[in-house]
C-alpha cells in the first residue's frame, strides 16, 4: 500500500528543526486561501468545524462522520500537509481505531486526540474532565498502531492543566509520550513561565495553541522555538477576522441599502480560489 506523502513531508520538516507554523481552517475557502500562502502545513480545528457545519459550539456535538466528512473535503482541495483535530477519537478503543484509519485514508497527515471525557468541551472553556491517564495512553497505543503507514502522526493533547494542575499535565505527556506519540500538545498552560517549563521537560516535539481569547498568552515564533516548542497552531484566527468582516459588511448593506461604498477590501479572484478556470477549461475540451 502506498505511504502518506503528506506525512513524510511533515515529518522532513520536524526532522530538519523547521518551525511548524500553522493557520485554523475549517471549510473549503479557508483551506484553499491558506493552502495557497505557503505555510508548512495546516490545522483543521474542531471549533471552526463545528461552527461552519452546524452553526453550534464545539461542545461534542459534531460527530465521527461530520467530522470525516470535512476532513475528506479539505484534503481534495489542499496540497499542504494537514493536522486535523479527532476529539476523542469519537469513543472507545475501536472507535479510535476507526478515526485513525479514516483520518489517514482522506490523507492527513497528523491526527489529534485528547484524553477528554465524552462529550468533550472546547480547550480554554471551563468544565473540561479528562479522563484516566492510563486510559488515554492505552488510546495512544491503539492510535499508533491502527496507522497503516508509518508516517502518519499521532498528536496527543491533554487537557488536564485547567482542572488538575501543570504537574499532572506533564505528568500525563510523559506517559502519553512513552505511549507512542509523536507530538505533545498541552492545552491551556496560563503563562509564559507555565510554556518555559513545557519546553524544559516534554522532550517530544511540542505543540503550543496560541488561540486568541484564550488563557494561553500569545508568543511570537521566535520565542515559542527558544523555549522548546516545534508547532504552533492558530485554530480560531481565521473564523474569527472572517466572522468580523461579514459583520461589518452586512451592518454596512443593512445601514445603507447597498453594497456599494463597503469599506471593506473585497477578494478579487474569488472565482480563480474556488477553481473556475479549471471548470472553464473542462468545459471548452469537452463541449458539443
Amino acid at each position: 500500500m502506498a505511504g502518506n506523502p503528506q506525512a513524510a513531508k511533515l515529518r522532513e520538516l520536524l526532522a530538519r528543526g523547521e518551525f511548524i507554523l500553522a493557520p485554523g481552517v475549517y471549510d473549503g475557502i479557508s483551506a484553499r486561501v491558506a493552502d495557497r500562502m505557503g505555510f508548512p502545513a495546516l490545522y483543521m480545528t474542531g471549533y471552526g468545524a463545528t461552527a461552519s457545519m452546524l452553526g453550534l459550539p464545539d461542545a461534542g456535538l459534531a460527530t465521527y462522520s461530520d467530522m470525516l466528512g470535512r476532513v475528506e473535503m479539505i484534503c481534495s482541495v489542499v496540497e499542504t500537509p494537514l493536522i486535523a483535530d479527532a476529539d476523542t477519537g469519537y469513543g472507545g478503543l475501536l472507535n479510535v481505531q476507526r478515526t485513525i484509519r479514516g483520518y489517514e485514508a482522506a490523507g492527513v497527515a497528523a491526527i489529534q486526540i485528547e484524553d477528554q471525557e465524552m462529550p468533550k468541551k472546547c480547550g480554554h472553556t471551563p468544565g473540561r474532565r479528562v479522563v484516566p491517564a492510563e486510559d488515554m495512553a492505552l488510546k495512544i497505543k491503539v492510535a499508533s498502531d491502527s496507522r497503516r503507514h508509518a508516517e502518519t502522526l499521532i498528536v496527543a493533547r491533554t487537557d488536564a492543566r485547567t482542572a488538575h494542575g501543570l504537574d499532572e499535565a506533564l505528568r500525563r505527556a510523559t506517559l502519553y509520550a512513552e505511549a507512542g506519540a509523536d507530538i505533545i500538545f498541552v492545552e491551556s498552560p496560563e503563562s509564559e513561565a507555565e510554556l518555559e517549563r513545557i519546553g524544559r521537560e516534554v522532550s517530544k516535539p511540542l505543540l503550543a495553541n496560541m488561540v486568541e481569547f484564550g488563557k494561553t498568552p500569545r508568543a511570537e515564533v521566535d520565542r515559542l522555538k527558544t523555549w522548546g516548542f516545534d508547532l504552533a497552531i492558530y485554530p480560531v484566527l481565521g473564523l474569527s477576522v472572517a466572522a468580523e468582516a461579514m459583520r461589518r459588511s452586512f451592518a454596512h448593506l443593512k445601514d445603507s441599502g447597498t453594497s456599494v461604498g463597503d469599506p471593506l477590501p473585497q477578494y478579487e479572484d474569488i472565482h480563480g480560489l474556488m477553481g473556475f478556470p479549471e471548470v472553464w477549461d473542462f468545459e471548452k475540451r469537452w463541449a458539443t
